[in-house]
């Protein structure tokens, strides 16, 4: 008999059919066992009756976690016991025989949906086996159509997509927040961003975008940093100003928004998520006006709680969870983020907060090679670490900018989390690969 996937069992409702999952919860009730069975695309209520004798043979060893082949018959369920809104809430299996697939042993805590209430530490300890709770699938679920989604509304837009380099010759952000890894004789770093390699792209494909892991050797632990996240980062050229970034970054975030609202639904209601909203125009201000506005000294950046803070005020203004600063210090920016031509010091760069945190980073680049190579000598850089970089501007490259998404941060908002560690499947910071490092681990 072949499988049926479980959210297909409402159409075989008085036939028979075989499913195979894992047994989420078991329930004995007098003579009678209940299970609730899952696979990929839902769970169901199965109920082994005690005239089912070799069905209940195999039923008396099994536990939660089991994977387990069932065949039986789809039936309604009494009205009294219809769960509506759920999916199969008004059907269930009579299970008339089960094969083990696999045992599993007894759980190191509770699984159920109700159950299930683990500090993060302990959460990410056991990642193999919190994977499976469904609070937890719903996360990764949303965090799939965010990339997702990242990338439809890309080549909506006829971006081509490139996959950039992990091993770099060359920091492309500047300082010295980078993995320095061996590489044979000759020392080469991760990438702290496929920067320099989209604007390579951008210069023989026009409008570029990639899905890159990252890496950030920043000594930062904190709710919103990791040393290892996604990347969804965009470039494009024949722009008129940094204004035309900022709407392409605009509508790409919009189309993700609304892509999560229209595909995870379920996903959205089990987590209780409130998605932030974003208005028809969301508000642009300078840093200048923001530091004014906080009554903040003018010659600084915003700090994490000025971030909140400013974005509290204008959700109280215009009801925008989103606001775009721009006009940061151009000395505090990478050396290829453009410079204001009326005021240099002063550059068009951007970022996209959402409820007191960054989610999104871009703006203008330079274009014109004379100015590039300025920079350069001005950011005290090697030119020779860049050389494949400078070539492409050096032949001719159009006025140009772009922005770049973080995954994780966008997962974490969206679904209302308050630990970057929660949207991210196997987090890694100074404390953590995999398991965590210990005081010895760390001196070698």
């Amino acid at each position: 008999m072949p499988r049926t996937l479980i959210k297909d069992l409402g159409k075989h409702i008085g036939e028979k059919v075989k499913i195979a999952g894992w047994v989420s919860v078991r329930r004995d009730q007098g003579k009678l066992v209940f299970f609730d069975f899952r696979d990929r695309s839902g769970s169901v209520q199965g109920v082994v009756l005690p005239k089912e004798e070799l069905a209940m043979a195999v039923a008396k060893d099994i536990r939660a976690e089991y994977v387990v082949a069932v065949e039986g018959s789809v039936g309604e369920r009494p009205a009294q016991n219809v769960n509506v809104g759920v999916l199969n809430g008004n059907i269930e299996l009579k299970v008339e025989a089960m094969q083990v697939l696999a045992a599993a042993e007894s759980l190191p805590f509770d699984m159920s949906l109700t159950g299930y209430n683990l500090d993060l530490p302990t959460e990410l300890d056991h990642r193999a086996l919190s994977l499976r709770h469904p609070k937890v699938q719903a996360v990764f679920k949303v965090q799939a159509v965010i990339i997702g989604s990242f990338r439809e509304f890309m080549k909506s837009q006829d971006f081509f997509e490139f996959q950039a380099p992990t091993i770099t010759p060359a920091m492309a952000e500047g300082g010295a927040e980078v993995f320095e890894v061996s590489y044979f004789d000759h020392k080469a770093y991760l990438s702290q961003s496929p920067q320099l390699y989209k604007q390579i792209v951008m210069t023989a494909f026009e409008r570029v975008f990639s899905v890159n892991k990252i890496f950030r050797a920043e000594p930062s632990v904190t709710t919103r940093h990791l040393t290892e996240v996604v990347s969804l980062d965009a470039e494009m050229g024949f722009i008129e100003s940094w204004q035309d970034v900022r709407d392409m970054a605009e509508h790409c975030v919009r189309f993700i928004l609304d892509s999560v609202k229209t595909r995870c639904v379920e996903e959205l209601k089990l987590l209780g998520a409130d998605v932030p909203v974003m208005i028809e125009h969301t508000p642009t201000i300078s840093l200048a006006d923001a530091l004014t506005k906080l009554g903040a000294p003018a010659d600084k950046d915003l700090n994490p709680e000025q971030e909140r803070r400013l974005c509290e005020m204008i959700k109280q203004e215009t009801g925008s969870d989103f606001v775009f600063v721009y006009g940061y210090p151009t000395k505090q920016k990478p050396f290829y983020v453009y410079p204001q031509k009326d005021n240099p010091a002063v550059n068009e760069g951007m970022d996209l907060l959402c409820r007191g945190v960054e989610w999104l980073s871009g703006g203008r680049r330079i274009n014109d090679y004379t100015q590039l190579m300025d920079h350069v000598a001005k950011w005290k850089m090697d030119p020779s670490k860049i050389a494949m970089f400078l070539e492409a501007f050096r032949y001719g490259a159009p006025p140009e900018g772009g922005f770049a998404l973080g995954a994780e941060r966008m997962t974490m908002q969206i679904v209302g989390l308050k630990n970057i560690r929660e949207a991210t499947m196997f987090p890694r910071d100074m404390n953590r690969i995999d398991g965590l490092l210990s005081s010895d681990e760390k001196k070698e």
